[in-house]
């Protein structure tokens, strides 16, 4: 109803508009209308109309963004009230790996590990159901249908590799959380990290960003000899951010300025095209900028993966043997440490206790920072 007026290509007398007119003038308090209290959200306010905002309209403004990582902690604490949970479960873990998880999304999180466990036959819910349900949330459900050959197992054990071991040896990341080739939505493998919850970025972030992402097609390049589709969404992601960096942030050779105005058009829903407002000389210093962003990155990941040939081969052969390694696993497969057995985290028809999860590692247990967004890297 607030929608910005004018909004028609045609004339804006349209019942909407009308309805916002009158909205308007009761706000005015020409008329007496006493304890009369008017409340308004929207999802939208970058379209609503600026006299809605104007002082005297409503005395009021509450954003609700989306909860911080202590916020996430809370909400989970509110919701395992009404689940039995087991004593190796670390909401604190949780919390850090689901970065712009809503309320809702934290919700249904709790929900998915309880049915988990209850399909186990279990008593209690593992820290093992809430990753489960986590990555689901996350990513979607695991796709166990989908049957992969041996050539395509390798191909993604060897590019999730390359991601979480650049990831690793780089400074300026956030840790690594898990590596999985297990298919999830539409990713074949995901590596998974323990972001904080970051409000702005360094360059130096954004550079070691850059070249995780690259790690994955570089590995498959070295040790493979081959490029794969695989990268595909990595490329894509990694293009944006050196654009960004350049057009936006001004962290290139161009200095702090920025390129490119965004038109306005509210009736087509604002942000639909951009307007350019540099010339021709400019818009090739630009490509050159966002090229050489982009070949730094790929020659940093390139020489850390070529120079640690033997962690990337026990990378992918567990990868291949385990499916899923944890942080504690990773670290110990670069240190050229021998990992323990596995251990099984399914339970059986007849356990009736809280099972055997599989230990989370704790953030704090690698030495080094590690890499973000909490979006995992799809492959």
């Amino acid at each position: 109803m607030g929608r910005h007026r004018g909004a028609g290509l045609g004339g804006g007398h349209d019942e909407r508009e009308q309805t916002l007119n009158q909205l308007l003038v009761e706000m005015d308090g020409f008329e007496s209308n006493d304890g009369v209290i008017l409340v308004a959200a929207t999802n939208r306010p970058d379209v609503l109309d600026p006299a809605l905002l104007r002082p005297g309209r409503f005395d009021r403004r509450v954003v609700v963004g989306l909860p911080d990582v202590r916020g996430r902690e809370e909400i989970l604490r509110v919701h395992v009230k009404k689940v039995p949970v087991s004593d190796d479960t670390n909401l604190n873990v949780l919390a850090r790996g689901t970065p712009g998880f809503s309320g809702a999304d934290l919700a249904n999180m709790v929900n998915e590990a309880a049915l988990s466990a209850a399909r186990m036959n279990r008593k209690q819910v593992t820290m093992y159901d809430f990753e489960l349900a986590k990555d689901k949330v996350l990513m979607g459900a695991e796709r166990k249908s989908m049957l992969l050959t041996d050539e395509e197992k390798k191909v993604t054990a060897y590019h999730e590799s390359g991601h979480a071991l650049v990831s690793y040896l780089r400074d300026h990341s956030d840790p690594i959380h898990k590596v999985t080739i297990i298919p999830r939505g539409m990713a074949l493998g995901v590596t998974v990290y323990l972001p904080d919850d970051r409000h702005n970025y360094t360059r130096e972030y954004l550079e070691t960003r850059l070249a995780t992402l690259y790690g994955g097609r570089v590995a498959e390049e070295i040790y493979l000899n081959q490029m794969s589709t695989g990268a595909g969404s990595d490329i894509e992601r990694a293009t944006e951010m050196a654009r960004a960096m350049v057009c936006e942030y001004g962290m290139s050779r161009l200095g702090p300025l920025t390129f490119g105005k965004k038109e306005e058009q509210i009736f087509l829903g604002r942000e639909i095209a951009q307007h350019r407002d540099f010339s021709e000389e400019t818009a090739r210093q630009i490509d050159l900028e966002v090229r050489r962003l982009i070949d730094e990155a790929y020659q940093g990941a390139h020489t850390l993966v070529e120079a640690n040939s033997g962690p990337m081969h026990r990378l992918a052969a567990a990868l291949l043997e385990r499916e899923t390694i944890d942080a504690e696993e990773v670290r110990m497969l670069i240190e050229g440490k021998e990992l323990p057995p596995m251990r099984s985290n399914l339970a059986t028809p007849s356990d009736t206790g809280s099972g055997t999860p599989q230990q989370v590692l704790k953030p704090e247990s690698r030495s080094g920072p590690g890499f973000p967004e909490g979006s995992p890297s799809p492959a």
